[in-house]
């Protein structure tokens, strides 16, 4: 073993795919970064942050939350996704990232932390083949010509699967839709990561396929007339 091409300390990052939803246009949205500094200065980027040394992984992804966007989150809003590792992932140096899904309930203003310049939730936009972030009329397309920076497209694609192989079992992306939600809602989340839309997907069997999964605490409050949705919760 050639013991000269040991790395001793890698650089390790955590890197946060933030999720939460858009009530008006009724999708998922991801939180992205325009980095302040090279490499990537003035790219898109997911947030992240450097592992301390007297911290866990599970514990700088809550303080990046904390940092980027001023909101503290209990551990359990977060999960890990994957570890990536390709040594050509940053220029120059080797860094690992730890990846990170969280999932918040409310669209909270942003304001650019350290390291950016700007901070903006994008509408999820996906179909089986071609995934899409829209941010109004500024489309980043996921795959090799993306403008994202590093393998961020890498790191979404892989929670964009993860949470669609999950849909039927544990559907933790619902957890952007907060304590409770309508089952249209519900269908809404799904459509995205089924390339189809809420409408498509007929309520009674999405009712029935999913009793499992979800159960009834009660009925909406809304200001129309008729009946008001009954309103579920994550079993």
């Amino acid at each position: 073993m050639d013991e000269g091409q040991i790395i001793a300390r890698p650089l390790v990052t955590i890197t946060n795919v933030i999720w939460s939803f858009n009530p008006e246009l009724h999708k998922p949205q991801i939180l992205l970064i325009k980095r302040a500094a090279d490499p990537f200065k003035g790219h898109w980027a997911l947030p992240e942050t450097l592992l301390r040394r007297d911290e866990s992984a599970d514990a700088a992804c809550i303080r990046l939350i904390s940092d980027k966007i001023g909101l503290r989150v209990p551990l359990n809003a977060a999960e890990q996704l994957a570890t990536f590792t390709d040594p050509q992932r940053v220029s120059g140096t080797r860094a690992l990232a730890l990846a990170y899904m969280t999932f918040l309930p409310t669209m909270l203003p942003l304001h650019p932390g350290y390291g950016a310049t700007d901070a903006q939730w994008f509408v999820l936009q996906t179909t089986v083949l071609t995934p899409k972030l829209v941010h109004n009329r500024q489309i980043l397309t996921l795959d090799e010509h993306s403008q994202l920076a590093f393998d961020h497209v890498q790191i979404i694609c892989t929670a964009i699967t993860r949470i669609k192989n999950k849909l039927d079992y544990q559907p933790n992306i619902l957890k952007i839709l907060g304590q409770s939600f309508t089952l249209r809602q519900a269908r809404e989340v799904y459509a995205t990561f089924l390339g189809t839309t809420a409408g498509q997907i007929d309520n009674s069997n999405f009712k029935k396929t999913h009793a499992h999964l979800f159960e009834e605490i009660g009925v909406a409050v809304t200001k129309h007339s008729g009946r008001p949705p009954k309103l579920y919760q994550l079993k």
